[in-house]
């Protein structure tokens, strides 16, 4: 059974056999975000990271391009407030995309970004948000930000370094350039690569195939690996007991060990 999409102007959220898609639905404009954008993603992510009968998320684009990033109409926009408003105005921005960034990054299940086109500046971040990347023929990835005179504000400074390792990162970052598809893959940002007819049936199909186990032992670890680079060897035990615990008594487990026994009993 498939619901029926729910449609805004920004963002489209559908439903598919446990699996949520999440489009931006601005392909006039390449997808750019801009604050009603920003806060309908904020409002879909949280819909799909609160029901339990969604077992992974999508994140992809309408039309040609993933996400052109930040919306320049409203960077124009933010330009023309008073002097001694602009800094203040563009944390309270800042700090409301970042709970967006968190919210995708933090999601307790499978995220794959279907980049179907350009992901730059802001688009880039946010697929490096998601756990996965599944990139098209005719996808490119830019930290396009140097070209505004901007920094990578939506998390790509944590994401990309971790992904293609700091040097690269630096040179990514500091040139500002396009990556296609093929050099994404080779490099380590992208994960797969698929034809642009395939894209989302082949994503969709990898989510189905990473969201097959158990919710529990899944989101607990994926809690702990998003963590991991800045915790210490015994912090990173710590909190693997914790989660085992909670483990122990899900019905999951218990259920998986009495087939294991049945299935094995002599």
């Amino acid at each position: 059974m498939t619901d029926k999409p729910t449609s805004s102007p920004r963002v489209e959220l559908a439903i598919d056999r446990s699996i949520a898609t999440i489009s931006f639905n601005r392909p006039e404009v390449r997808n750019a975000i801009d604050d009603a954008t920003r806060t309908e993603l904020i409002a879909a992510l949280e819909r799909v990271s609160n029901d339990d009968a969604i077992r992974a998320v999508i994140l992809t684009g309408k039309g040609k391009a993933f996400c052109a990033g930040g919306d320049i109409a409203g960077m124009q926009q933010r330009l023309q407030a008073p002097p001694g408003q602009i800094a203040f105005t563009g944390w309270r921005r800042q700090k409301r995309l970042h709970q967006g960034v968190a919210l995708l990054h933090g999601l307790p299940k499978p995220t794959i970004a279907a980049v179907n086109g350009a992901a730059s500046g802001l688009g880039c971040d946010l697929a490096l948000a998601c756990d996965f990347i599944v990139a098209s023929n005719a996808a490119s990835f830019a930290m396009s930000f140097i070209h505004r005179g901007l920094v990578p504000d939506g998390g790509g400074m944590y994401f990309l370094p971790r992904l293609v390792g700091l040097v690269r990162a630096k040179e990514l970052i500091f040139s500002g350039r396009s990556v296609p598809a093929e050099e994404a893959l080779a490099i380590g940002l992208a994960d797969r690569l698929s034809a642009a007819e395939t894209l989302l049936q082949d994503a969709h199909d990898w989510a189905v195939q990473l969201s097959q186990g158990s919710s529990v032992s899944l989101a607990l670890s994926k809690e702990i690996l998003n963590r991991t680079f800045e915790l210490s060897e015994e912090q990173a035990l710590a909190l693997g007991r914790e989660a085992q615990a909670i483990c122990y008594t899900t019905r999951e487990h218990q259920e998986s060990v009495a087939a294991f026994l049945k299935k094995n009993k002599p």
